[in-house]
Parts: C-alpha cells; structure tokens; sequence
C-alpha cells in the first residue's frame, strides 16, 4: 500500500480548529468510528490550553455516537448539517451552541459542489478497501462520500477489516453532473445500475490510512412493535389494497419508501404479512431489520437504498447469507432521494409526523415548534415527488396528553400540497380529492382520536370563513395549554367565542 499508516491521534493532528470536515455515512452505518474520538479528544487539549478549537462537520445524514457524540461533548462543534437524530448533538443545538441548518438530504451534494459552503479541508471515510489507484468499496453505506472524495482537499482512510470482502459489488456509485450539463439519471426501476461499484479518490489527496476493527450495525434498538403501531400498520396496508381494487394503483404495484424507527417497522411488518399486496420492490433511503426479514421472505424482491441500518446481529445475518446480496443496491443520498428518481418510478411514500393540522400540513421536525428533535431528512424529498404520499403517527402521546391531529402545526415541514393521506391508530383520513374544510373533517373523523374530536370540532366551527378556517388566537390553544398546564384537553376556546 502506497499510503502511510496512521494512528488515529495521528490522522486527528491534521484538523485545526475552524476547518470543513465531511465524513463518509448514512445514519450510523459507513461512518468513521476512531478517527472523530481522536478529534475530539484534541479539542479538548486545546480547550485547556486556553485555544479555540471547533470544525464544522457535514455529514450524510445522522451519524453515531463516535462522531456526533464524542464531538458534542467535547465542545468541538461550530457548525453541522443536514440531519442529526443523537440526544447529545440536539441537546447542543437547542441550547444554540452548534449552528445547525436543517437541509433536505438529496440537496447538499449538489450544493456543496456549488460552492455554497467554501471549501472541504478534510474528508474521513470508512471503507472496506483502496487500491493504489484510489479506488475504494465503501462500507454499509454511502451518504454524500462520492462528492466529499471530489471535493475534499485532504483525504483520511478508515479501512476497517470487519467489513467482508463480500460487500465487494453492493454499491453504485453514480455522480450526476452538475446544471447545466446534467443529464437524465438512468434509473428506471429500483434494481437498475446507474454507475460503479467502487468509489474514487485522488491518490495524491490521501493523507494516509488508519486501520480499525469496529463492530457493523446499530446497537440502539427500535421500540417493538405495539397495539398502536400495529394498527396503523394495518391501516396502511387496507389503503394501499383499496388503491388497487379501485384502479388508483397498479396490480403489479409500485415501490415503496419507508422512513425509520418503531413506526415504519410495523408498516413493514404488515406488508409481509399481507396476502392481498404482491411482491414488492423498494426505493428507500435507509433500510433496517424489518426489510432483511421481506427479503428473506421474498415479499421484498429488490431493494434500493443508501444505508444498511441493521442492529449488529441483522448485519451479521445478512453478510452470512450470500443469496440476498444481489438484492440489495447502496447509492448516494443525492440519487436515492432524487425527486427524478423518485417521480419517473412512482414510489409509494410512507414518513413520520411529530403532528399534523386540520388542513394537512405536517411538522416531522421540531417539538412545539422551536425545539429541533432529528431534522426533515429525506422526508421531503419523497413526500414532494411521490405517486402517494402518506403520513404516519399515534393520534395521541403521553397518557392522552398530547393530540398529534392539531388546529395549527407549530412548525412546517411539509405543506397541505405534498400530503395525500395520513393514517393514525384511528384510521386513514384521505385528503385528496377535498377543499381544505373537507379536508379537516375528514381528519377529525378518521385521524383524531376520539377525546380529541370534540374540540377539533369546536375550533373548526369558530375559526371564521374563508377558502381555510383560520383563527389566528385560538390556532394554537392546544400548544398553549400543554406548555402551561401539561395537557391539550385542557385548551379553552371560551374567551374567543
């Protein structure tokens, strides 16, 4: 190997404070795991030296605790995006210590070839290996890493020796030109190949190879699936078989999107079990254990995605079972959340909201409207292009505390335009087809849950006229009454009626 081996406290010495620094994956698969703690722990040295250290980190979505976490406690961030889901980081964020700007995820790639955020000093990416030539297999995921390879001035290697050699031909890795020269992206069904399975690096970039052997997969467990979260499970798949019966979806069906967490697991958990939806293929950006299990089964014949977000032992599973790896394609998050993509090929969409209002809007991103939970992620992307979009949530949270179906969201996401159908433990409310008042009604009748319906009601009936009833002081009575007295039953429309 032509490139010098390096400790991690060695390849960390080459980051000063107020330095680019961009890191190779996708949630926390593909991400540097020694080289960040090394930097961290620099940070602090110079912190007590009574010197300024922070670097501003671009990612490809979340990472894991060995970057955002170490990072966030060392004090050694000044600026991060796009998307961020560690206690640790949003806890920063929100007391305004790290700059955080929310992006959607097929976005910065393109915008950081631009020009918009100056230049890379130093990119850090996991990969399984690299030839002389600078050509690299990357590991569990790809994120932004083609793009940070392009414009990185400076380069480090994490070659961790437990990523098989059989992840060898799981990538492809496709760079579309930039406007005006681009061209279509050739990808007309979520198995078709648009580039190579290796990615490419300016040898003379390479400061030099760390070599590691850190454990794959994630060890954060999703919460199991529950009475609730199989409900709305249910309820997905009894809208997507009337879709079909009614001619609004094809037989043969189409591929399907699926966000992360206890909720998109479920769905998936009942599209296995579905006798009525065929076979299907899927055009996601993060796949997780319920979808090894629909490609075990061969419910899921294909699946097309940037991150393999398997538990350790999910991971393990499937690298053991060779049969399934020609299943299974990773790309970059500027092709897998392409709006191109994603509209030519009709992908059914299927995220989580934090809240939703009576006119469809959706806020996926902040709690009561300031505090930043995870980020948009990829949500945007798909919800804006999709043949179908829908959203998922639990009509109510904390002991009956919190009603998801709101007057008036306290934060924006995704507009009434993008949204097409939400779904709850109480059931579909379909919002196509309807005037925004329809539309209301039939949230209040199929989304909310019942102790919350009566003061949806009594709100939509005094809000005023107009093409959207719209109360500007009662809107956000029930965020009112959860912040002063702990619970939305307790809104009080009186004083404005």
């Amino acid at each position: 190997m032509i490139y010098p081996i390096l400790t991690p406290e060695e390849a960390a010495e080459f980051v000063q404070h107020g330095m680019n620094v961009g890191v190779s994956g996708f949630t926390a698969p593909g991400c540097p795991k020694v080289v960040p703690p090394a930097i961290a722990a620099k940070a602090r040295r110079e912190h007590e030296a009574g010197r300024e250290f922070k670097i501003n980190l671009f990612t490809g979505a979340s990472t894991n605790d060995y970057t955002d976490g170490e990072l966030s406690r060392a004090n050694a961030l000044n600026f991060r995006t796009p998307y961020q889901s560690l206690g640790e980081l949003r806890k920063h964020i929100n007391a305004g210590e790290v700059h955080y700007n929310d992006r959607h995820l097929s976005e910065l790639s393109q915008e950081f070839r631009y020009g918009y955020y100056g230049k890379m000093d130093i990119a850090i990416v996991e990969v399984q290996s690299i030839t002389d030539d600078g050509d690299m297999v990357l590991g569990t995921s790809v994120g932004n890493t083609p793009t940070w390879l392009q414009c990185a001035e400076k380069v480090i290697i994490e070659i961790n020796d437990m990523l098989p050699e059989s992840i060898h031909g799981m990538h492809d890795i496709y760079v579309p030109l930039d406007p005006p020269l681009r061209r279509e992206i050739p990808i007309y069904k979520p198995s078709d190949r648009a580039g190579k399975p290796v990615a490419h690096v300016d040898p003379k970039k390479v400061l030099g190879v760390v070599k590691t052997s850190m454990p794959l997969g994630v060890t954060t467990p999703f919460t199991p699936v529950d009475e609730v979260t199989a409900k709305i499970g249910e309820y997905v798949c009894e809208f997507l078989v009337s879709e079909m019966k009614h001619g609004r979806m094809p037989k043969s069906f189409l591929p399907i999107q699926s966000g992360v967490g206890n909720i998109a697991n479920a769905v998936l958990n009942s599209l296995e079990a579905s006798t009525e939806i065929p076979a299907f293929e899927m055009y996601t950006e993060v796949v997780q254990d319920s979808v090894l299990k629909l490609l075990e089964s061969g419910r899921c014949k294909f699946a097309s995605t940037c991150s393999m977000t398997f538990s350790r032992d999910a991971m393990t599973e499937f690298f053991q079972k060779p049969e399934l790896h020609d299943k299974l394609l990773m790309r970059p998050s500027e092709i897998s959340n392409n709006p191109e993509v994603i509209r030519r090929i009709g992908v059914v969409s299927m995220n989580t909201a934090i809240e939703c209002d009576l006119y469809g809007h959706v806020n996926s991103s902040h709690v009561s409207g300031s505090r930043l939970m995870n980020g948009i992620g990829g949500s945007g992307d798909f919800t804006r292009n999709a043949y179908t979009s829908i959203f998922l949530c639990p009509s109510i949270k904390k002991d009956d505390c919190i009603s998801t179906i709101v007057p008036m969201v306290t934060h924006c996401d995704h507009t009434d335009h993008s949204v097409d159908i939400i779904i709850t433990d109480q059931g579909i409310a379909d919002l196509r087809f309807k005037d925004p008042v329809q539309q209301a009604e039939e949230i209040i009748e199929h989304a909310a849950h019942p102790v919350y319906r009566p003061l949806l009601r009594e709100y939509l009936a005094h809000a005023g006229n107009g093409h959207i009833h719209l109360n500007p002081d009662m809107a956000l009575a029930f965020h009112s009454a959860l912040a002063h007295e702990g619970d939305m039953r307790k809104a009080d429309f009186s004083k404005w009626l």
